[in-house]
Formats: structure tokens, sequence, C-alpha cells
């Protein structure tokens, strides 16, 4: 097995509302006019993540749908610069998220706050000054001490 992410797929319960979210944020949907409305794409640098109904992305694992609280997971979205956080964090709550932990600076010497999505998904958004970003703003965990 390759060492990549191909793709993240987050199970939502308001497809429509998870959406409007993300396109708040500017992002572009990859699978605009397909005959496939169950499905939102957004093509990201080197992978894509998919917004798709929560029972039916349960459904196809063969698992119970059940599940609250912490799912164990936090997405990350890192920045080129400390004073870049808070205003992402900004961004996301006037989208419609959360924030649930504010910008600060961080044990391990960044600065990073977290919002939950409308649907309680986890975003950090983190600027680590031992990972700077690549020009298309590729973060790469080589270098980080």
């Amino acid at each position: 097995m390759e060492q990549r992410v191909s793709i993240v797929t987050l199970g939502v319960g308001d497809l429509e509302a998870a959406r409007a979210f993300y396109d708040a944020l500017g992002w572009r949907t990859a699978n605009e006019g397909e005959e496939t409305a169950s499905i939102v794409a957004y093509d990201l640098h080197g992978m894509t993540l998919c917004l798709y109904p929560w029972d039916k992305l349960a459904e196809d694992a063969q698992v119970p749908p059940a599940g609250e609280g912490f799912r164990g997971v936090v997405l990350a979205y890192n920045v080129r610069r400390k004073e870049d956080v808070a205003p992402v964090l900004a961004e996301a709550q006037a989208a419609g998220g959360r924030v649930v932990k504010p910008a600060q600076d961080a044990f391990w010497g960044g600065h990073s706050g977290i919002f939950a999505d409308p649907e309680g998904h986890l975003w950090e958004v983190a600027w680590n000054p031992f990972a700077p970003l690549g020009k298309r703003g590729e973060f790469q965990w080589k270098g980080c001490s």
C-alpha cells in the first residue's frame, strides 16, 4: 500500500446544509452538474474531500449508523502565518460553523484553534513554525520537531 490518502469522506445528516457551509468558505465543488446529487466532492491539492449522507455511508461500510460525541478524528487546515489562525476560525463561524477552541499558542510551539462544521466534524486551524507550507499549501510533517 502506498503512503497516501486519496479521499476523506464525511458522513453528513443534511447534505445540502453541509455543502452550503463548505461553499460559504469559498470551496468549489468538483462534481458540479453531474447527474448524481448524492455526493459532493471538493478537489484539494493531492486529494479530495467528499460529503455523503451519513446513513448511506454507514450502509456502504456495513456498520451501524449510530454515533455521537467525539468521533476520534480531527481534520487539519494549516496556515502560513500565526496571524492567519483567528481569521480562518472567524470565517468558519460566519459560514455556520462553531468555534470550539479559540486561537491560542499551542504546547508544541505553534498556534491553533478548532472549529466544528455544522455536522460536528472538527477542524484544527494551525500555524506550525517548524513546517512551512509549500507553494500550493502543501504540508509535510518532515522537518517538524
